[in-house]
């Protein structure tokens, strides 16, 4: 009777809102830290505003290459906690850490020692060069203490305990947002700082979440992240080859699919700052739009994951069925709604009349590839990565991008000459392929697969079997 009840509708959609509506929280949270420092160095002026969108194209690659990490290692997680296996959930955050924080590290090298150079990419001004490495030099301290909180935040996600990780990222934000207001325009008695206040309030921000997301977490010494020294390194090396070798394909993934969306800005700077400055503010507000889909699809990962643990594989095509049918729901009406407010968000920039124009038509451009864009991502990201078909997500992803996505933003630059909104309308339909060939591997049901040895007489819990 239990398990008729676990498989009811009424039960899905109940834990899909339980699980999804914090992670969309979180997800506005950490997009909501960026936009803070788009919106207001936004005012300041459009060089500027350049400047900090290209700087934080380091971040988004970042930010990315962390999220493939810890979202392919989350698989196991997921299917750890259906399982009720704390002892294979804590090996699996120490990996994390020991990935994740050294991948930090390098990216906080790089980016200090290369500032000069990488903005460059992005941008030809020296004004907007100088201001990035202004920013980015002070910011990419803040890499370390992000990718250590993620892992907290992400694991906490996969054994469905989110409320005190949501209201930290909150009070992250709200951290972040009094600094900005003092540090970038030099009030509450703080110094005038421009593009350094607001990098330096971004650092301080993540340093405040990282140490109360541990204080928070080993407060209590039974909760399943509290893990020891001993038990966070106590992986061998044959669990370790197995993780990453579902969370290899996931990075790459995410890391490729970063570096052509990066590239994407490449392309849009050969426009001018102006389409820069306009692709930044578009692309944040896009992400902003889109936070309900990352709540969705984690929520359906989590999910999927922890049926797959249980050994419950006749309930997760269903469950999949759902998540899709809601995500098109979601697509009219975010749609609609991106629609209806691009004008009041073209308003609040200072831009001139022709960037405020082509601001709003990029909006616009953007909220009809949504559909397309999101279902393709809950696919990807909510289904099948979540069974472990992540070595397929990983060749739709790269082909998609780098031989569709990218050759279509150059050749709408460079070779046709076309506005803003087209290029973007040009780029879009790598996701429209990618969309198809996912649900085709979707139907085929290939993905479903049990990854964690689910047998109750296990001598030994926490061991992967193939």
């Amino acid at each position: 009777m239990t398990k008729d009840i676990r498989g009811s509708g009424a039960f899905f959609y109940r834990k899909m809102i339980m699980i999804a509506f914090p992670v969309m929280l979180q997800n506005l949270i950490s997009i909501g830290l960026n936009l803070i420092d788009t919106l207001m160095i936004g005012r300041v002026g459009v060089d500027e505003l350049a400047a900090v969108g290209a700087a934080n194209q380091v971040y988004f690659i970042f930010s990315m290459t962390a999220f493939g990490i810890y979202s392919g290692a989350a698989v196991y997680t997921a299917q750890f906690w259906g399982a009720q296996d704390i002892s294979g959930i804590r090996k699996v955050v120490g990996i994390d850490f020991a990935v994740g924080g050294t991948m930090a590290l390098c990216f906080t090298v790089g980016a200090f020692f290369g500032a000069p150079h990488i903005l460059w990419l992005f941008a030809k001004d020296p004004e907007v060069i100088a201001y990035g490495t202004q920013y980015l030099r002070l910011v990419c301290f803040s890499y370390v203490f992000t990718a250590l909180s993620y892992v907290l935040s992400f694991n906490s996600r996969s054994i469905q305990r989110l409320a005190g990780p949501t209201c930290i990222n909150a009070a992250a934000m709200l951290v972040n947002t009094v600094l900005n207001y003092g540090l970038i325009y030099g009030n509450l008695g703080m110094p005038r700082l421009g593009v350094r206040g607001a990098a330096l309030a971004t650092l301080i921000a993540r340093i405040t979440e990282f140490s109360v997301l541990i204080i928070y977490i080993y407060h209590d010494r039974s909760h399943p992240l509290a893990a020891s020294f001993k038990e966070l390194t106590s992986f061998g090396s044959d669990m370790f080859r197995k993780v990453m070798k579902t969370a290899l394909p996931v990075v790459i993934s995410e890391g490729t699919w970063s570096i052509a969306t990066s590239a994407y800005f490449i392309a849009y700077g050969i426009l001018g700052a102006s389409a820069l400055a306009v692709a930044q503010v578009a692309s944040v507000v896009n992400e902003f739009s889109q936070s309900i889909y990352f709540g969705l699809g984690n929520a359906a990962a989590v999910m999927i994951g922890e049926k797959l643990g249980q050994g419950r594989t006749d309930e997760v095509e269903m469950d999949a069925k759902r998540v899709l049918n809601i995500v098109m729901v979601m697509n009219f009406i975010v749609t609609l709604a991106l629609i209806s407010v691009r004008g009041p968000i073209a308003s609040f920039y200072r831009f001139d009349g022709a960037t405020t124009e082509l601001l709003k038509s990029t909006l616009f451009v953007w909220a009809l590839f949504i559909t397309p864009k999101m279902f393709e991502y809950l696919l990807i990201c909510g289904i099948l990565r979540a069974g472990g078909d992540t070595r397929f997500c990983m060749v739709v992803d790269v082909l998609g991008n780098w031989l569709v996505g990218l050759p279509m933003a150059f050749a709408g630059v460079t070779l046709f000459h076309f506005p803003l909104p087209l290029v973007v309308a040009m780029v879009s339909s790598a996701d429209i392929l990618k969309a198809i060939i996912c649900w085709y591997r979707y139907k085929q049901k290939k993905w479903i697969c049990v990854l964690v040895d689910t047998r109750e007489d296990e001598p030994e819990k926490g061991e992967i079997t193939p």
